[in-house]
């Protein structure tokens, strides 16, 4: 594959995240004494600083909170896209996460859209999480 984005660094927290994508998941830490699920992955919870954290599978669903219109080139690899968005996603299970919205025009994007993940393959070992709109 030729990607020419920037890719991600994948450490020791973010592993599973990553393996999820490859697998067409969304995979985020939980923790096992308050429940909170949360994103980016790190060594505790960032709500109770538990310990005890474990991986779950994620719907893949959620909304649009906000999003910005990117006209500046600032990496080369998405000149083909240009203009484009990255958008803050909500999570119907409650992490907030930046990414792509895809499939839509820019200008019909809209707080509160509902929308699910696609996954885009980028390299042998990273698949990059985008969202699409969800038909009503």
């Amino acid at each position: 594959m030729d990607y020419k984005k920037p890719l991600p660094g994948i450490d020791i927290w973010s592993r599973p995240f990553w393996a999820g994508t490859r697998a067409g998941e969304l995979r985020m830490q939980c923790c096992g004494d308050c429940r909170t699920i949360f994103f980016p992955p790190g060594p505790v919870c960032p709500s109770c600083q538990s310990r005890n954290l474990t991986w779950e599978t994620l719907s893949g669903r959620g909304e649009v909170l906000s999003w910005v219109i990117f006209h500046q080139l600032y990496f080369k690899g998405f000149a083909d896209e240009q203009p484009y968005n990255v958008a803050l996603v909500k999570l119907d299970e409650g992490p907030l996460m930046y990414t792509n919205v895809v499939g839509t025009d820019n200008d019909k994007l809209a707080i509160g859209m509902r929308l699910e993940a696609v996954f885009e393959p980028a390299t042998d070992e990273i698949t990059m999480p985008r969202f699409r709109a969800v038909q009503p």
